[in-house]
């Protein structure tokens, strides 16, 4: 019979223990006495791209400082935005909960978790207002192990040592994905990112499960390789834009400049996503190829409407949170989740919210993309098409920084270069792990395995 997951808690839920027990200081917005102004402090986490229109991409871009001028101009009052950077949801939520932090963005887990430490009073209650980014069948989170390593799916982690940050997206997908598959015996530590990749590349665990950037930028950087991707549990997962209710019930127009400079990064990287990549890049310290595997066409959905399938994942982990002792006080959904301040920004900036709710996520994304130089970047029709444009260009010596395919069986946008290839007939299909091709060759046996040289070598041969 198999065992239930081992896990070992460590900081990240302390820390909120710690917080939960602090009396809640009253708002946070306080009179900077050097300039007259009042200070707006903003959580976030640069690394984490699924939040950069809440972050790194808004802060870069000033987007919040402009619109705060905004209601300066109307009422006077005058604003100065302090930023403070996360590795993770926990500290974020830890700032909240002591009333140190008005407007923070994090994960699907994380955010519940707040929501449940933080109703325990209701001077530190908080609320969702918008999605930052999502992903309809959850392949924001992955497990990447060593390239040499012999692990090459889910079922191998049995007996084996996983790093995670407990409660955060990747944590949770990892549980659930080995709940489902009815593995046990996984020893699950609990570890920061950074700490995590650090303890797989000395071989002191033998995976690692983490919400993006991290398995990207650990597979770019060839110090590991995908072994589960989350889209295979087909559940939405997201990041998204959570605020204090107190904060937000004194200060509306505060909240509401946030929401309308969101809508501004959202646009930005809408309109001109390697543009937006390479400022996140540049102020991330990210590789800006690891970036734009997220931020590209076809990845991470940065629609900041709440749709109700959004909603009804986060009801659904809810039993995650339980299993972990991490949902003290219930939450509400019906009330913890709103986007009536997010209607009225919309609304106020000439977009239409119902669009957006009812608008399909990369309904309209391609299916490969090759990134040259500079802003040089082509999109394709197919993975085949991929290798043309990098086998050409390698003949005609022209630089090639990134080419990206698309799981047909996931919908994952991915590196081309660290897919899993097969060859059916005279065309190529690119996937991101071993399992997905695996459920593709179930329906096409003639398709048969080769390596990306192998691919370039061999297309239109």
């Amino acid at each position: 019979m198999s065992r239930t997951p081992t896990t070992r808690r460590g900081f990240a839920l302390a820390a909120l223990g710690t917080a939960a027990a602090l009396t809640a200081a009253g708002c946070s917005l306080s009179p900077d006495e050097s300039s007259g102004a009042t200070a707006v402090v903003v959580g976030y986490q640069s690394k984490t791209i699924n939040t950069v229109t809440a972050g790194t991409l808004l802060r870069e871009r000033g987007d919040l400082e402009k619109r705060l001028k905004e209601v300066t101009e109307r009422t006077g009052e005058k604003f100065t935005v302090r930023w403070e950077d996360y590795d993770t949801g926990a500290p974020i939520t830890t700032g909240m909960i002591a009333g140190k932090i008005d407007i923070g963005s994090m994960g699907d887990y994380p955010m519940l978790i707040n929501g449940s430490r933080a109703i325990a009073n209701s001077a530190t209650a908080t609320s969702i207002l918008a999605v930052t980014g999502s992903s309809a069948r959850g392949s924001l989170n992955m497990v990447v192990t060593r390239p040499d390593s012999p692990i090459r799916s889910l079922g191998d982690l049995a007996g084996k040592r996983v790093s995670a940050s407990e409660g955060s997206a990747g944590h949770g997908t990892l549980l659930t994905a080995l709940a489902k598959d009815g593995i046990g015996d996984v020893d699950v530590t609990n570890q920061q990112p950074q700490v995590g990749a650090s303890a797989l590349e000395s071989g002191k665990v033998d995976a690692l499960a983490q919400f993006v950037a991290w398995p990207g930028l650990l597979v770019f950087q060839n110090k590991a390789r995908l072994v589960y991707d989350g889209a295979q549990l087909g559940i939405p997962t997201l990041h998204g834009t959570i605020a204090r209710n107190r904060f937000a019930d004194e200060h509306p127009d505060v909240v509401d400049a946030f929401l309308k400079a969101q809508l501004d990064a959202t646009k930005a990287l809408d309109d001109d996503p390697l543009a937006a990549a390479q400022t996140v890049a540049k102020a991330s310290g990210l590789p800006a190829e690891v970036v734009y595997l997220y931020n590209g066409p076809g990845g991470t959905d940065f629609n900041p409407a709440i749709r109700p399938s959004l909603v009804k994942a986060l009801e659904g982990d809810k039993p995650y949170l339980e299993s972990i002792g991490s949902f003290p006080n219930p939450v509400d959904l019906d009330t913890f989740v709103s986007d009536t301040a997010l209607r009225k920004a919309v609304s106020e900036t000439g977009g239409d919210y119902d669009e957006l709710l009812h608008r399909q996520p990369n309904s309209a994304r391609p299916n490969g993309e090759v990134w040259f130089s500079g802003s040089d970047t082509r999109t394709t029709p197919d993975s085949t098409s991929v290798l043309r444009l990098v086998r050409d260009a390698r003949r005609d010596g022209r630089q090639v920084k990134a080419a990206y395919i698309t799981d047909p069986t996931l919908g994952t946008r991915w590196f081309a270069d660290h897919a899993v290839w097969l060859r059916d007939g005279t065309t190529f299909v690119a996937f991101t792990t071993n399992d997905s091709a695996r459920a593709y060759r179930q329906t096409h046996p003639g398709a048969v395995p080769v390596s990306y040289d192998q691919a370039l070598d061999e297309v239109d041969r």
